[in-house]
């Protein structure tokens, strides 16, 4: 009768597509591969080599033999051509098998450890109920691909494997060979915790904090920092070289047109909401910031001249009306505007020319002069602004 994982075999997709695969590699100058005697009925755990950083899987074999049995391909040769794990686990017709093709009469069990202190449990009660992988039935050959997203084993720096030998009276000779799996990205030392913390840092940044949400820019910031260093590298810049890299990353990404476009009109957007909530001071800090950007059009100057008009700041009101002035001249709601600020700053001439010049024509395309005169004077009124020549302005139009 076959045996559990007597049938086990790992196999390889031969295709075009898998083999341009480029995430990782098969680590084979940190493989491990150790030929191993165990004495009858005896137990003994092996540490694996370290597992580099950014290790995701490991296929491992074992393979006993008789004592002057050779292996006919080490694990690392029949790796070589299979691009990444998916060839192994998903498999194809065209497989390969990487189950030694031969193995002695011996038979042993095993268990995989995660740490050192379970391996010396192991070895010294035969302890395996905290092992990641046990295989309770006594095999004479095995091989299995370990992932992070399956198995416990890849917790640690290393795996514990601990062997127990199920012949009576002879020795037995057991080979152990470990060929991890690095994702490249990973291997950069850039874990799930430590972008997180990169991402946080953005987040507090001057840039992040003009927009409603930031993720897609710090994304890009992390990006950026990810390619350029290794997190150990990045770790050991002076904070003022990590500040100058954290700025130099989100000016570049600040300055792609889909992250800019969407900064800037998200701030507009603010701004439109602060000022329908009465909260005008709040909407000038926004709408500078898009001025001082250089990103401003004549509307961004005609809202903040209407800002600084309901605060009370009626000269910092005519200077950007006129900026935005010289950006469209035609733009009838920066000169109605102009013609307020000229007003509460008490030059009802100038004011009266503009009131004039206008009166028959519509601010926009459903609402008259005339009807966003008499609005925008009862919003001056509602926030405390006086003016006794908002009636002469207004007969002054229905002349």
């Amino acid at each position: 009768m076959q045996k559990k994982y007597f049938s086990l075999l790992i196999v390889l997709q031969l295709t075009g597509s898998v083999f341009s695969q480029q995430d990782g590699y098969w680590d084979k100058n940190r493989s491990t591969s150790k030929e191993i005697t165990v004495s009858a009925r005896d137990r003994i755990t092996i540490k694996t080599e370290d597992l580099p950083l950014g290790t995701t899987e490991v296929v491992y074999r074992i393979t006993l033999l008789d004592e002057n049995q050779q292996l006919a391909s080490s694990l690392v040769s029949a790796l070589k051509s299979i691009p990444d794990p998916t060839g192994i686990s998903q498999g194809s017709a065209g497989a390969v098998y990487i189950m030694s093709k031969i193995s002695g009469d011996d038979k042993c069990t095993y268990a995989i450890f995660s740490n050192n202190d379970l391996a010396s449990q192991f070895k010294e009660t035969g302890k395996t109920l905290e092992s990641c992988v046990f295989q309770e039935e006594p095999v004479s050959k095995d091989a299995r691909l370990l992932s992070t997203e399956k198995s416990t084993c890849l917790n640690g720096n290393a795996l514990w494997f601990g062997f127990e030998s199920k012949n009576w009276i002879m020795k037995q000779k057991i080979i152990l060979e470990v060929v991890p799996w690095v994702d490249k990205k990973l291997s950069r030392g850039w874990s799930q915790d430590k972008r997180k913390d990169i991402m946080e840092q953005c987040g507090t940044s001057t840039l992040a904090q003009k927009m409603v949400n930031s993720d897609d820019f710090c994304v890009c910031v992390l990006d950026k920092i990810q390619v350029k260093y290794k997190y150990n590298e990045f770790q050991k810049l002076l904070p003022a070289e990590r500040s100058k890299v954290f700025k130099d990353s989100g000016n570049n990404c600040f300055g792609e047109a889909s992250t800019s476009n969407t900064v800037y009109e998200d701030l507009r957007n603010q701004a439109l909401l602060l000022a329908k909530q009465g909260k005008n001071g709040e909407a000038i800090m926004k709408l500078a910031t898009v001025i001082n950007d250089g990103k401003a059009t004549a509307l961004d100057y005609n809202a903040i001249g209407a800002s600084y008009l309901l605060t009370k700041q009626y000269g910092k009101a005519l200077k950007y009306l006129k900026d935005g002035e010289k950006l469209d001249p035609t733009e009838l709601l920066i000169q109605l505007n102009l013609a307020h600020a000229y007003l509460l700053n008490d030059n009802y001439k100038e004011a009266k020319m503009i009131y004039k010049k206008y009166q028959n024509q519509n601010v926009t395309d459903l609402l008259s002069w005339t009807q966003k005169t008499e609005q925008d004077f009862k919003a001056f009124q509602k926030a405390g602004i006086k003016n006794n020549d908002f009636e002469k302005v207004l007969k002054l139009m229905k002349n």
